[in-house]
């Protein structure tokens, strides 16, 4: 299994992009900012200047069915930052036709 799940594509990750060459990825809980940095730069082949990693609360949720309220968490993740060198970029949708 690899350290990197998925990459975050949202309107606020992709401004920051646009803006800071940065980038968010959903990463495995117990991947440490070094081998983050060695996989983003094999996967993408670009020159990696800083992570920054957080770790996100699943959220609570609950919900009112016919036999009463069910409650729930999401599942915890851990997110990276990580900010490129200057001049490089990862294009998510090259693949895309």
């Amino acid at each position: 299994m690899g350290i990197i799940i998925k990459p975050i594509i949202t309107e606020k990750m992709t401004n920051l992009s646009e803006k800071y060459s940065r980038y968010g990825f959903r990463v495995v809980p117990t991947a440490n900012k070094l081998e983050i940095k060695k996989a983003v730069e094999e996967l993408y082949n670009v020159k990696v200047a800083s992570v920054n990693t957080a770790r996100v609360e699943g959220k609570a949720k609950s919900r009112y069915t016919k036999s009463g309220i069910l409650s729930g968490r999401d599942v915890s993740y851990k997110k990276a930052y990580v900010t490129l060198k200057e001049g490089e970029v990862i294009d998510f949708y090259s693949n895309i036709e």
